[in-house]
């Protein structure tokens, strides 16, 4: 087809080479084009498939064929769906046009997985007639061609792939991946763990990621700390080699992006005008809070915390998500615009007023999205927000005076006062309303203007006092003083700065807001300077501590782990609480913006190395020092061999085969392998404590289970539990110490105390029913047959008591051979009591001949109790006091009672006379 500047097809030719590279027609010579040999040969050639047009310095190139080379410049390809001749018939049915940017890898990347893969993968109608196996292809096209991105491996292309090249990484989900396959393909050993580490590190989120657009929005509010944490944790790792600058820059750039278009696609759900306002302020105000959250998060770490860092500083300027930060902007016009109109309405009184303002008021937004924030969508944004305004203001006119009305009512009580205008802060920020709230607002700086004076004054008072005291600062959980201090002073700082943000926002335009905003700066300032007094002052305590060993802030890597002391047996850990605190602390001041100075810094890295394994041993030497207190008594040498193997273990705690140096926080290896043996010495020593403080329980729950047995209807009963004591018992047999064994009340005999406890328990049936026939008191008893004969004797007392009408604390035990007692109320006669180291006829004490019996029966007396000014049986020069046992082992007083001796009390004294019941 001849040339000439008619031709339609040459036209379009130029047409789309002109807007695409975006050239003035005078930059370039059209005519002379029109005979271009390349472009004359696509179109007049039928088996000339392909036109190459490509910018560069020299100017428009054309070309046949594609030669891509080292050029970086943009390229743009036309080329034919069938090999014809190019008439003005298929000019638009048989050219394909295609653009490439970068590299024709990331350009065939992008259109497989921007066009082709969700068009053939996700299209219903497509889908269905693509076969699965072309499928499966394009989705392995799609990843290997996302894989030889993200890699770094110069044989892939001619451009040479680095780590900070980040051409690849759109997405956070594309970083993950990654890392991921970093960790598998990685040229060295050491490439691979550092992949790995990061990739465990990204795990955290990766699956929220993956899965953003299913989340709610409250739940990404959450998903932007955890990020902030996980960024936070792979910039200051110092496992390996630093996460690079560059490539933590872009993560942080298209994190921010994903938040931005998650908000805009779930807000884009919802009709921000005609919705209802507290489901549109809810998701309004989480949206925002994701923008403001991830922009502070980006300010935070990149402008202060990472600044400081010095294993791994951020040496470029602070990172700012600005398109993040206006989307955030213009969601709070939205919320601010809907709060007005909502707040409007309130006040408004009903009528034809309020209709017309609720069905024109948002007229000016019709066809306008306001969650697409763009340079090219911000005019007409501005323009919609103008006509709203103006339609509006008639309405704000009318409730100026209805608002003024109202904050008149509550002007007396500041809080009330702070609270009318922060709730209808959107409405007074209005220039109509708030130069008819003149003197409200007056009132109002007057209120802050005292709020900060008072702040003022409650720090002058507390600033030097000790935390928790009544004239110190506020004191606070688990922080130490510098810290407490210092968020105390933070949160003052929060209340002035929310005065001052409140002034800003309502009260800039009155006479007296600079000298309030002067005198809030200058509280501000204070407070700063307080703040930093208590860091500088904590940091220079420290590094004095570092010096001196008995700070217990020293720490020496070649220094041994624990040892016994020697003066109280103790297993001390040579790694002090005050190091734990210490780390708490460095760790608390950074997340508060503190600069550690290096030296502390670096004592600091030191004793986070060891504190897992010192927590560890802390555990262990805690249980060595505690575990006495945790063994029963008697059951000490049951378990002397587990404590004596426990005990050598920590004696011998020597390094390598030959074990000739002790174990020191350095030797990781070694140290690890010493604590696995005290862990598993420690556990066994538990374990056997647990056993038998379980089968001590057990014992006694089975003697009050038998105990609570009624021997007369439940024999059986009775025997089955006997029985299973018994076999209890001999399962220990072989550990029981005979000192256990003696805690018994009674025979060492199990068999023996069991039948003296059925023989009481006889006794106390017999008893129960002489109690019920009430003639108890008018029988002959033996105490011998009761579990507690004092208890019996006490109840006697306080049933004398109440039938004399007197105190306990006023009567006197006491007991006659001659008869009955006069002066006792109440009394019984008590039989079965045993006399050792003397005789006893009935009427005086006498020594033992040499055929008489070591233990003597006595005969049956009576006892009761008598006023305390009341005469007993026997005087006091001619009786003496002698104790009744409750056995021959003398192990338990019952009582005391008065025996006559004839006088020469000590006599009796030195041969040991006393009385006790006799053995059941």
């Amino acid at each position: 087809m001849a040339s000439g500047t008619g031709d339609v097809r040459k036209l379009f030719i130029f047409t789309t080479t002109q807007n695409y590279f975006g050239l003035m027609s005078e930059t370039w010579d059209q005519p002379l084009l029109y005979n271009c040999l390349e472009i004359n040969n696509f179109l007049d050639d039928g088996n000339q498939m392909l036109l190459r047009v490509q910018r560069s310095d020299a100017g428009i190139s054309f070309s046949n064929t594609i030669e891509f080379g080292d050029t970086k410049d943009k390229v743009l390809v036309f080329f034919k769906l069938r090999p014809e001749v190019i008439t003005e018939e298929n000019l638009h049915s048989n050219i394909l046009v295609s653009s490439m940017l970068e590299s024709p890898i990331n350009s065939l990347y992008q259109a497989v997985r921007q066009v082709f893969a969700p068009m053939l993968l996700k299209d219903q109608e497509w889908s269905r007639n693509f076969d699965p196996k072309l499928q499966n292809l394009l989705s392995e096209l799609e990843a290997g061609l996302g894989i030889v991105l993200r890699r770094s491996d110069t044989n892939l292309s001619k451009l040479k792939f680095k780590e900070d090249d980040t051409r690849g990484i759109l997405t956070p989900s594309d970083e993950f991946q990654f890392w991921m396959e970093q960790a598998h393909r990685g040229n060295k050993q050491i490439s691979k763990e550092r992949a790995s580490y990061f990739k465990e590190l990204f795990e955290t989120i990766a699956r929220e990621f993956y899965n953003l657009d299913s989340l709610s929005l409250l739940e990404v509010v959450d998903l932007v700390e955890t990020t902030r944490d996980v960024v936070d944790d792979v910039w200051r790792q110092t496992e390996y080699d630093h996460y690079p600058e560059s490539r933590m820059l872009h993560l942080l750039d298209i994190i921010g992006g994903s938040f931005g278009r998650f908000v805009q696609k779930k807000l884009g759900t919802l009709n921000l005008w005609e919705d209802p306002y507290h489901l549109v302020k809810e998701n309004l105000k989480a949206g925002i809070s994701i923008c403001e959250q991830w922009v502070i998060v980006c300010n935070h770490l990149t402008g202060q915390v990472w600044q400081r860092y010095v294993p791994h500083p951020w040496k470029n300027e602070k990172f700012f998500p600005e398109t993040l930060d206006k989307l955030g902007k213009r969601l709070e016009e939205v919320l601010a615009i809907r709060t007005i109109h909502e707040k409007l309405l309130y006040f408004l009184p009903a009528g034809e007023e309020k209709i017309i303002c609720l069905a024109r008021v948002f007229e000016p937004f019709t066809g306008l999205n306001p969650v697409q924030y763009n340079p090219y969508t911000e005019p007409l944004w501005k323009a919609a927000v103008s006509q709203y305004e103006k339609i509006i203001a008639p309405a704000e006119q009318k409730i100026a005076g209805r608002l003024k009305n109202y904050i008149a009512e509550i002007q007396d009580s500041p809080q009330q006062l702070l609270q009318a205008f922060l709730k209808y802060k959107e409405l007074v920020k209005r220039p109509t309303i708030s130069k008819e709230l003149m003197l409200e607002r007056e009132t109002l700086l007057a209120r802050l203007t005292d709020s900060v004076k008072d702040f003022r004054l409650d720090f002058e008072n507390r600033c030097r006092g000790t935390p928790g005291d009544a004239s110190g600062p506020l004191s606070g959980k688990n922080l130490s003083e510098v810290v407490n201090n210092i968020v105390w002073v933070r949160q003052l700082e929060l209340k002035v700065d929310d005065a001052i943000k409140i002034a800003e926002a309502l009260l800039s335009d009155l006479s007296g807001f600079r000298s309030f905003h002067r005198s809030a700066e200058d509280l501000l300032d204070q407070f700063k300077l307080y703040e930093q007094e208590q860091f500088d002052d904590w940091s220079r305590d420290i590094q004095s501590g570092l010096s001196d060993s008995r700070s217990g802030l020293c720490i020496e890597a070649n220094s041994r782990i624990m040892e016994l002391d020697p003066n109280d047996g103790s297993l001390k850990v040579h790694y002090s609480d005050r190091l734990v605190i210490l780390l708490r602390e460095v760790r608390q001041l950074s997340a508060l913006g503190f600069v550690i100075p290096a030296k502390i810094q670096q004592v600091a890295n030191i004793a986070q190395k060891f504190c897992k394994q010192a927590i560890i041993l802390k555990q262990v030497a805690h249980f060595y020092n505690s575990i006495d207190q945790q063994m029963i008594q008697s059951q000490r040498p049951m378990m002397l061999q587990s404590a004596l193997a426990f005990e050598q273990i920590i004696k011998n705690s020597k390094a390598g085969s030959g074990g000739k140096s002790h174990i020191t926080w350095d030797n990781p290896k070694e140290l690890e392998g010493y604590i696995q043996k005290l862990q598993n010495a420690a556990e066994r020593l538990a374990t056997e404590n647990r056993k038998l403080r379980k089968w001590h329980m057990t014992f006694c729950e089975k003697v009050v289970i038998l105990m609570n047995i009624d021997l007369l209807r439940q024999q059986q009963r009775w025997k089955d539990g006997l029985q299973e004591l018994r076999t209890g018992l001999a399962s220990v047999e072989a550990q029981c110490p005979l000192t256990w064994q003696s805690k018994w009340e009674g025979p060492e005999d199990p068999l023996q105390y069991l039948r003296g406890v059925v023989a009481r328990a006889l006794a106390i049936q017999n008893w129960a029913d002489k109690a019920e026939k009430q003639v108890l008191l008018s029988d002959t008893l033996d105490l011998s047959e009761l579990f507690h004969p004092d208890t019996f004797l006490n109840a006697l007392r306080q049933e004398t008591a109440r039938a004399m009408g007197c105190s306990v604390d006023s009567l006197k035990f006491v007991a006659s051979w001659k008869g009955r007692l006069q002066e006792a109320k109440l009394q019984v006669k008590i039989s079965g009591l045993l006399l050792e180291g003397c005789s006893f006829d009935g009427n005086r004490l006498s020594e033992n001949q040499h055929d008489s019996p070591t233990v003597s029966s006595v005969l049956p007396c009576f006892m009761g109790w008598i006023p305390q000014g009341a005469y007993g049986p026997y005087s006091p020069d001619e009786s003496i006091s002698l104790p009744v046992y409750a056995s021959a082992e003398r192990d338990r007083v019952v009582t005391n009672i008065d025996v006559p001796c004839g006088g020469n009390q000590d006599q009796w004294i030195q041969c040991g006379a006393a009385l006790f019941l006799r053995n059941q």
